[in-house]
């Protein structure tokens, strides 16, 4: 009779505990979009917003509040100086590679110093409109020292996977996918010379100007040593990769941790310009975000990633190659 009862019991604290599970779930849209927490709100709708199922949040907010959250953070949109403090993890004068872990008001994050911009290659996954790949795998592939996720993408079957690169990609001097014709488009580029530019250009475009290495994304953070970014940029809180040039031809990876409230919330676009110009950036802009961002140095994920299954599968990264 006691083995009876302690199985009831049993069954009726399990039965308990998964009804508040699902209650849980079930309230928890409501809770951030309509509870008192104003910073959870901002960087939920800042997240979803940004991600490649906006709609989602004109589910619960009008598109007027949507907007409201998204510029919560704005203000004057000049550099104030972020006072972003600074500490140095690796420097190792045979990879000519500095890291710096950072930390700013609501974020943390990682920078790399790469020395020679001339060993920034674009690494493009091997099964382009299959798969996309880690970004420790496009380290391993490529024998890279180091990598960051790059470009967008985009998704025509809803896999998921990361298969095809958005907008125009160049690699080794060659256009190795492009889904935009001859229209412009904001190139992420580096030269023959390790020269970063950045801007709209055609595929025709990229040939005049003897472009190398190359993905699409946006928008520019940084545009010959001044401030590209207005307000708060208008993307919200989330994590962020971002790449720039200082004047000597220093290459700046950049990748700050988000929707991680114990760890780091993430950075505004204005945020990731602050950095770039702290850093004295000549030209910056942002790459793909959130669950993409990700910083590899010597098969070793750096920063930590928000993304509970591990490293994303994308399309294309910016490797750092042996001296």
């Amino acid at each position: 009779m006691k083995t009876k009862t302690k199985k009831i019991r049993w069954k009726m604290i399990i039965a308990f505990i998964a009804f508040n599970l699902v209650l849980t779930v079930l309230l928890a849209p409501f809770i951030v979009f309509w509870g008192p927490f104003e910073s959870l709100k901002v960087m939920a709708v800042g997240s979803i917003a940004t991600s490649r199922h906006p709609q989602v949040a004109r589910i619960f907010l009008s598109q007027e509040k949507i907007d409201e959250l998204m510029h919560a953070y704005d203000s004057a949109g000049t550099f104030t100086g972020l006072n972003v403090e600074r500490d140095k993890v690796v420097t190792d004068p045979s990879t000519g590679i500095t890291i710096e872990d950072i930390k700013g008001p609501n974020f943390k994050g990682k920078v790399m110093l790469i020395k020679d911009p001339k060993r920034v290659q674009v690494a493009v996954t091997k099964e382009i409109g299959v798969a996309g790949e880690r970004v420790s795998d496009f380290v391993k592939d490529t024998g890279a020292v180091a990598a960051i996720n790059a470009g967008g993408f985009y998704d025509p079957n809803g896999k998921g996977n990361g298969a095809f690169p958005d907008g125009l990609t160049v690699h080794n001097g060659e256009i190795v996918h492009n889904n935009v014709g001859n229209k412009t488009v904001n190139i992420v580029a580096i030269d023959k010379d390790g020269k970063l530019i950045i801007g709209d250009m055609s595929a025709d475009q990229i040939e005049q100007k003897h472009i190398k290495e190359a993905v699409s994304f946006y928008p520019n953070l940084v545009e010959n040593g001044k401030p590209a970014v207005s307000g708060d940029g208008g993307w919200g809180i989330a994590p962020r990769t971002g790449i720039g040039q200082t004047a000597d031809g220093t290459i700046i990876f950049l990748v700050i941790d988000g929707r991680q409230p114990t760890w780091s919330i993430g950075a505004t676009l204005r945020d990731m310009m602050n950095i770039f110009l702290d850093y004295h950036a000549v030209n910056a802009v942002n790459l793909d975000g959130g669950s993409s961002s990700e910083l590899v140095y010597n098969g070793k994920v750096m920063n930590k990633l928000w993304n509970v299954f591990g490293e994303r599968y994308i399309p294309t990264a910016f490797v750092v190659m042996p001296k």
